[in-house]
């Protein structure tokens, strides 16, 4: 059997908020409000479905994404672009800073609801698929 992600709910504020958010700095589409969900289709066929609740409810997360070296420099410009606060590490501990582990590049930053994205060119241990 083939188990594969298909979606996640992504816990929001406000969720076109969010989605747009995401959407803008990633370089991605985001799709038609269907339900209580703003979709935004990843490439590997995952779905990003944003959803809005009370702000006291969200548990924040960490979603972290493999992207290629040209999408790393066109996200981390529009991270800066935008004047977002970026980081080398998720506990935060070097902002301003990006990193340079398994011979690859990362990023950390927060989206609106408070939830760790992170952008990585090499996945961990520097394997390569």
């Amino acid at each position: 059997m083939s188990v594969q992600l298909n979606h996640t709910i992504v816990h929001s504020r406000d969720n076109r908020e969010s989605a747009t958010f995401f959407g803008r700095v990633m370089g991605l589409e985001v799709g038609t409000e269907w339900g209580p969900f703003i979709p935004v289709d990843l490439s590997n066929g995952v779905t990003l479905d944003f959803a809005t609740i009370p702000a006291e409810s969200i548990v924040t997360q960490h979603y972290a994404f493999l992207v290629t070296e040209e999408e790393f420099d066109e996200i981390f410009g529009r991270i800066q672009g935008e004047g977002l606060t970026y980081y080398a590490d998720p506990h935060r501990k070097h902002p301003g800073e990006i990193n340079h582990n398994d011979g690859g590049r990362g990023v950390y930053f927060l989206d609106p609801a408070g939830h760790a994205l992170e952008c990585i060119t090499r996945p961990y241990g520097g394997f390569v698929n």
